[in-house]
């Protein structure tokens, strides 16, 4: 009988479909480390987590993406270039590239995030977006860490819309939710960890239902990040009005007596 997935490893076909997907071969065991999530650890004696991973992964994605838009982009000042980073590194852009490749597929969850549907979680994916490059940088080094690295984010700068909320996500929502008829945002916070290393994870609410969650070192952080994954969520609902608005034939003009 087969072993439900939050406690087995992910068959060997799957790895490989998760190494295609990402463009490199990563050590199989340090691949099975960045895809243990802390929950599954607690669950099995002598397990490790991700976390270190995800820390390491962090520094190269953050800088990766710096270097990049520094090069990229001569003349945009300091405040723009750090907009624009920040919308390329949160929990919300790492997400949506773990979608992409399908991660979730792949994630080693214990049996309550599994339950709760871990495998769709922003964090989750997130984190593991983040343990995954530091994995490559471990297995075959900064190079190919960093081309990892820009193969991730690709899809992410050929979205021209990105920029523009990017640079104002709280605002952007704002004025979106408002145009969608669902009012104004509302923001529930909570911090987790000691004084000195404290995290942030943002729900933002639209009539009281959640639309966009988010994760960062500071509260305001946290917030924008989650404005930004809310704002991805509802941008193709209103394309899809627009385009209703736009194939709805116009009412026929009174006809003459």
């Amino acid at each position: 009988m087969a072993r439900p997935s939050g406690d087995a490893d992910v068959p060997e076909g799957d790895r490989a479909d998760l190494t295609r997907a990402l463009g490199v071969e990563i050590d199989a065991e340090l691949l099975e480390l960045a895809l243990t999530h802390r929950s599954f650890a607690y669950e099995h004696e002598g397990v490790r987590h991700n976390e270190r991973l995800e820390f390491l992964g962090d520094s190269i994605l953050g800088q990766a993406v710096t270097v990049m838009l520094y090069r990229e982009h001569p003349d945009t000042d300091e405040g723009e270039l750090a907009k624009r980073r920040a919308s390329l590194v949160s929990s919300s852009a790492l997400a949506e590239i773990a979608e992409h490749i399908g991660l979730g597929a792949h994630l080693r969850l214990g049996r309550g995030e599994e339950l709760t549907g871990g495998r769709q979680k922003a964090s989750i994916l997130a984190d593991t977006v983040e343990a995954i490059i530091g994995a490559a940088y471990l297995s075959v080094g900064p190079d190919e860490a960093t081309a990892l690295v820009m193969r991730l984010i690709a899809p992410l700068l050929a979205d021209p819309g990105r920029f523009g909320a990017a640079m104002d996500p709280k605002t952007s929502l704002q004025e979106l939710s408002t145009r969608l008829g669902k009012g104004l945002p509302h923001y529930a916070v909570t911090d987790s960890g000691p004084d000195h290393s404290k995290r942030f994870h943002a729900t933002v609410l639209l009539s009281g239902s959640p639309v966009g969650e988010g994760d960062g070192t500071s509260k305001k952080q946290a917030e924008m990040s989650a404005a930004l994954s809310a704002w991805e969520a509802l941008q193709p609902r209103e394309q899809r009005a627009a385009e209703q608005r736009a194939a709805e034939p116009r009412s026929a003009e009174p006809s003459e007596s």
